[in-house]
């Protein structure tokens, strides 16, 4: 009998092999720990690999998300000022909203739907295959903050 732990990695060695990458320990427990935590920052995935690889080093879990983005596994995202981001869900049209006060970072799909769900008025002969957007705003918790700040002032 398989265990679901062991279906899950099965399937993370499956896109590894896939990928034409090696299939290691700390890149399964990588690319899990993405797929768990969306939008996670490098610490956030350091910690999440450890809880399975408690030895790992920081330089293999950089190493991992680094040949598993470029392997295209999963995505990294660095909006203006913020530290860069993983996530998992790539080979769609998505684009992101960012909250400008607690930096939460939110998956939006693009209207148009397929890549690039917008065009330059004028590409000067580069062939678009790709847009990223990242929509700017307050979340509803952080508007909800800001409305009752002033209140308790």
């Amino acid at each position: 009998m398989t265990h679901s732990h062991d279906a899950h990695e099965t399937r993370a060695e499956q896109l590894l092999r896939a990928a034409a990458l090696r299939v290691t320990g700390p890149r399964v427990a990588t690319l899990d720990a993405v797929r768990r935590h969306a939008h996670a920052d490098t610490e956030t995935i350091i910690r999440a690999v450890r809880e399975e690889l408690p030895a790992v080093s920081h330089q293999a879990v950089y190493d991992s998300l680094h040949a598993l983005t470029e392997a295209g596994l999963m995505r990294r995202i660095q909006p203006h000022g913020l530290v860069a981001r993983y996530e998992s869900r790539v080979g769609d049209n998505h684009h992101h909203l960012v909250c400008r006060s607690c930096d939460l970072i939110v998956d939006v799909a693009c209207v148009h739907g397929e890549a690039p769900c917008i065009r330059p008025a004028d590409p000067r002969g580069f062939a678009v295959d790709e847009a990223e957007l990242i929509f700017w705003g307050l979340c509803p918790d952080c508007q909800a903050g800001d409305v009752a700040a002033p209140a308790a002032s």
